[in-house]
């Protein structure tokens, strides 16, 4: 990966949450979201897994220096693979990293594992941002496992880069939940 590209494609969409200045929106073809259940965290997270005939949006930027061990270390139990094909501007590269849970990496565990809505905030608000209401449907739509109980931690956030949201984006938020008939539980 010698030009030190990555592909954010959930909370690394949100700039508020990083450094990395000089993201580009972009698409990933080839790959979508999904919320993986493993054992190595209480809750869900959200990872990118091949699937042929999908494209997903996100940012991508350059990591400063080119010195991977800070992205490494926020990204911790994921692999950093190569993406394959990224569009920017409607230029295609092929030497992005894409942060990636392997299906067989992880053992599932017994139950499904909760997401967290400061989670799913973060995300969203990114998204918003990035790419407007039209981007965070495209979001929902490109991205699985909605099926997971929700925990809503909005009054105190479990999510270690949660953010305050506007009462639209939190409505916004709310919305597409609630078209997703998602569960809510106690956490």
């Amino acid at each position: 990966m010698t030009k030190h590209l990555f592909f954010g494609y959930g909370s690394l969409v949100n700039r508020t949450t990083h450094e990395y200045l000089e993201g580009r929106t972009a698409r990933l073809h080839g790959w979508r979201r999904v919320w993986r259940h493993t054992q190595i965290r209480e809750e869900a997270f959200l990872t990118a897994v091949p699937s042929p005939g999908t494209t997903i949006e996100g940012l991508v930027a350059r990591v400063p220096g080119g010195d991977w061990q800070a992205l490494d270390a926020r990204e911790t139990g994921y692999d950093r693979v190569q993406s394959g094909d990224v569009e920017i501007a409607g230029e295609r590269l092929a030497d992005v990293a894409v942060y990636s849970i392997p299906e067989n990496r992880h053992p599932a565990p017994a139950d499904m594992r909760p997401l967290l809505l400061s989670y799913v905030d973060v995300v969203v608000q990114g998204f918003a941002r990035e790419f407007g209401p039209a981007g965070v449907t495209r979001f929902f739509e490109t991205t699985d496992g909605w099926d997971a109980p929700v925990i809503d931690d909005r009054a105190a956030p479990r999510y270690p880069r949660h953010r305050r949201l506007s009462a639209e984006e939190t409505a916004l938020v709310d919305r597409h939940l609630a078209e997703r008939e998602v569960r809510f539980i106690d956490g």
